[in-house]
């Protein structure tokens, strides 16, 4: 339990630069949904790594770039996720405004490749660093 919270919190930090940013960029900054989504991507990516080696699983044995690159190549899947929401809403089916974007990106993509995205940082990123017991409960 300890551990889902703890990847929640960073979670939810990172969705809100994610989310932030994208508003950001999509609104004010005028880019288009896919630039934008990319760019707050990275951002949110490098606030989640940091929390989670920092904070979640802190007593990790190992830390450096290849471990980052791992996180980064779960956190591509979980964005590719994301895109594709986006996409299918934007340009499938016709939902081009910037809230439409920011519900089938930030909400309904985020959503689904944050079950993506615990399962590969848990399975392949710390692998049994920081845990006392199942994440079933």
């Amino acid at each position: 339990m300890r551990e889902a919270l703890g990847f929640a919190a960073v979670g939810l930090l990172a969705y809100a630069v994610d989310l932030g940013l994208f508003v950001l960029l999509r609104g004010p900054a005028g880019l288009d949904p896919l630039t934008a989504k990319a760019l707050s991507f990275l951002a949110g990516c490098s606030v989640a790594y940091a929390g989670n080696a920092l904070g979640t699983y802190r007593h990790a044995a190992a830390r450096g770039p290849r471990r980052y690159a791992v996180f980064f190549a779960v956190n591509v899947a979980g964005a590719l996720v994301q895109l594709l929401c986006l996409a299918v809403s934007h340009y499938g089916l016709g939902f081009t405004s910037p809230r439409a974007d920011t519900v089938s990106g930030a909400g309904i993509g985020m959503a689904l490749a944050t079950v993506l995205r615990f399962w590969g940082t848990r399975a392949l990123v710390f692998r049994d660093e920081g845990r006392v017991g199942s994440w079933t409960g």
